[in-house]
């Protein structure tokens, strides 16, 4: 598929695949192996476990080939969960004394590794996502580490100008792509030098895998993730990475149905007097919507929202009966979760969010109307 651009459906359906051998499966199974015949030097592709495994190369090529469809170059490293991934562009690039910016309003893991960081005697600052406020702390960094939309609270950050302002000091710039995947943001193209996700989420889409990925334009840089992927053996099994790669195929048609979906259920929610905080990217009113329509194609499965207080909003994910109440995002089964339970981010007691699914959309609308209705009935 080199040099010709396809539509994201053929390009998911076909990345990665090698050239086609006659009686040979068009995508080989999973190859389970700790070392290889390794006569003479190492100069092969593959020489033991922790360092390559052909399932590995199938699936990075083709996540390089959504991340950068036609155009420069790219190289994709998987790891065995997206904070594996997370973890290996931050320490492999950082070192004491170093600066670096985080969101401080982004994934909830992120304070545990800002408590490593500090522990190296990297210096950790941080602003939200929103209003491109990371700016007002980028002075002498290293490292700007970026989250958009952020997670959970959906806000959007302009890529492109941090970009520039970043480079212009001086920084490296890593993405967190997940809640988008490449069908719908390119971080690299938007001039980033970092794309990053966790697959566990809409990458692979089924709840049943953990992995993660770290995509970049330089090849010292991919080497240095590589080599951090290697001394500390983050490395996701053949196992996982062939169903990953299995997954893909049908990438586009999941997105496109859970973004409609999402929109869908945006819009109904936004009709109801009981339901406040109400944010997804892709709704013509969210505070985000003309930023995200300029560096987005589509606008991801997740819809945040608020619910009067801790109770309903328990009550409201019991009456559910097509969305479990499970952690995570991306899948094609929809899920809700009151996001305080964890205690890692800074949101309200009824603050849920919400992943949605693939389901019938008027299944899907009328099972949380009788849920939020239901919910509120039992309060009085």
């Amino acid at each position: 598929m080199a040099g010709v651009i396809h539509g994201d459906g053929t390009r998911a359906v076909r990345a990665g695949l090698p050239e086609p051998l006659k009686y040979e499966p068009t995508l080989p199974g999973p190859v389970f192996a700790a070392h290889f015949h390794l006569p003479g030097e190492p100069t092969g592709p593959y020489t033991y476990g922790r360092d390559e495994n052909p399932t590995w190369t199938h699936l990075e090529r083709a996540i390089g080939e959504l991340e950068t469809p036609g155009g420069k170059p790219a190289e994709t490293v998987v790891f065995a969960s997206g904070m594996a991934a997370i973890s290996a562009v931050l320490f492999s690039q950082l070192k004491t004394g170093d600066v670096v910016v985080l969101p401080s309003d982004g994934y909830q893991a992120l304070p545990l590794v800002r408590e490593r960081l500090e522990a190296y005697g990297i210096e950790v600052r941080t602003a939200p996502t929103g209003g491109d406020a990371q700016l007002s702390v980028l002075e002498g960094a290293k490292l700007l580490w970026i989250e958009t939309p952020s997670n959970p609270g959906l806000d959007v950050c302009d890529i492109r100008r941090l970009v520039a302002a970043a480079h212009d000091g001086g920084a490296l710039v890593a993405v967190d792509n997940t809640l988008a995947t490449p069908l719908g943001q390119r971080p690299l193209e938007l001039g980033a030098d970092f794309s990053v996700a966790s697959d566990t989420k809409g990458m692979t889409g089924h709840g049943d895998i953990l992995l993660g990925h770290v995509t970049c334009h330089d090849a010292e840089l991919a080497a240095s993730v590589r080599r951090w992927r290697k001394v500390v053996g983050a490395i996701p099994g053949p196992m996982e990475a062939w169903l990953a790669h299995r997954s893909l195929s049908t990438l586009q048609l999941r997105v496109d149905r859970q973004c409609a979906n999402a929109l869908t259920l945006a819009r109904t929610l936004a009709g109801r007097d009981d339901v406040t905080g109400l944010r997804y990217p892709g709704l013509p009113e969210d505070p985000s919507h003309e930023l995200a329509t300029r560096q987005m194609r589509r606008f991801g499965s997740v819809v945040s929202f608020v619910l009067p207080d801790r109770e309903r909003a328990e009550r409201f994910l019991d009456a559910l009966r097509l969305v479990d109440d499970a952690t995570s995002f991306g899948g094609v089964r929809s899920t809700a979760e009151r996001r305080g339970r964890w205690g890692g981010d800074a949101v309200p007691d009824g603050f849920i969010r919400f992943s949605v699914g693939a389901e019938d959309p008027e299944d899907l609308v009328a099972d949380v109307l009788r849920a939020l209705d239901e919910s509120a009935e039992k309060a009085v």
